[in-house]
């Protein structure tokens, strides 16, 4: 045996051998991406055969409930697991303390019981937070120029439940309010819905990445006051988002989620590995847009920087993926297989 081999150094070790073929590529691959790790977020609006593009998301749109069911079939004949449910609510229906999220026959409701009807086999999330139905475009009940906790999670409860009560799978409490999840967990118990599934935004930054997202739901025009620092986490933390994702298990959450995504890999790990629980992430309406707009001008491979920003969160340790691309990704999957 020679020093080198001793060593382990070049020539007798070479790396690239693995890399030679496609098949071998394949054989030593460490982390997979498949079409159940997506999650795919989408828009609707009120009304009948509307299908209006959101201009900071190219190749997003808001649709009405009969053209949502639409994009719901296609998502079905691409096996992808889950939809999560954004509205945009109209300017009339907001309201300081935000009822109309407690609406029974709210928008996200009534497009929750349609899906349910006509794609059982589906997973839908809702989001369970105020910013869409406060005319404020805060999370939570304003009082005194402060987002109050306590009452906005006697809200947020209510909130819950009739999204619950519309068939809802999956609640994805959003809102960074302390205990929200304990109180949720305890009125689904109470009213029967036992197997409600609880995914925690445990870990939500308060990010200069969510833009996008707030002109598709129509809340970047009403966000008055103070920003969401006092409830959403500061961006120079990694320990607290570990303490917050072990309160929201305790409570009752089933699993978790980090967002954003890609500038949050670090926490994505961290959760996943000293955790171990369910993780999920978020690759949120900033990050898709820089990635869009990129491709849209040729500077970068479009569908390449998809999917290797969507591998990034599997191998950091996401279990699933929240993302704009999940479509178009799924079919990648499916012509790759």
């Amino acid at each position: 045996m020679t020093s080198t081999q001793k060593n382990g150094q070049f020539p007798a070790i070479r790396p690239r051998r693995n890399r030679k073929t496609l098949w071998s590529r394949n054989l030593h691959r460490e982390n997979e991406l498949t079409v159940h790790d997506l999650i795919w977020p989408l828009f609707v609006v009120d009304g009948q055969n509307i299908s209006t593009p959101v201009s900071s998301l190219p190749g997003v749109n808001r649709y009405s409930i009969d053209l949502l069911l639409n994009q719901v079939a296609r998502a079905c004949e691409e096996g992808i697991p889950a939809i999560a449910l954004f509205p945009q609510t109209p300017d009339e229906l907001k309201t300081a303390d935000g009822q109309e999220g407690i609406n029974p026959d709210n928008l996200i409701c009534r497009t929750v019981r349609q899906i349910k009807k006509e794609f059982p086999d589906i997973g839908v999330i809702c989001d369970v937070a105020l910013d869409p139905y406060t005319s404020h475009g805060q999370d939570g009940l304003v009082i005194n120029d402060y987002v109050d906790n306590d009452s906005s999670v006697d809200v947020l409860v209510q909130q819950a439940l009739v999204q619950a009560e519309a068939g809802c799978d999956i609640l994805a409490p959003s809102d960074m309010m302390d205990g929200r999840i304990g109180a949720i967990r305890s009125a689904l118990e109470d009213h029967g819905h036992v197997n409600t599934q609880i995914m925690s935004y445990a870990a939500k930054y308060c990010s200069s990445f969510y833009g996008p997202f707030r002109d598709a739901v129509g809340s970047t025009s009403t966000l008055a006051g103070a920003g969401k620092d006092s409830y959403q986490m500061d961006a120079a933390n990694s320990d607290e988002a570990l303490l917050e994702v072990a309160q929201d298990l305790a409570q009752g959450a089933d699993s978790v989620i980090v967002k954003p995504g890609m500038p949050y890999l670090d926490i994505v790990q961290r959760v996943k590995s000293e955790l171990k629980c369910p993780t999920f992430v978020y690759q949120v309406s900033g990050e898709y847009a820089m990635l869009q707009a990129a491709a849209q001008n040729g500077w970068l491979d479009g569908e390449r920087v998809m999917m290797e920003s969507l591998m990034a969160f599997k191998r950091a340790g996401a279990d699933g993926i929240w993302t704009y691309y999940a479509l178009d990704a799924a079919k990648k999957i499916r012509n790759t297989n």
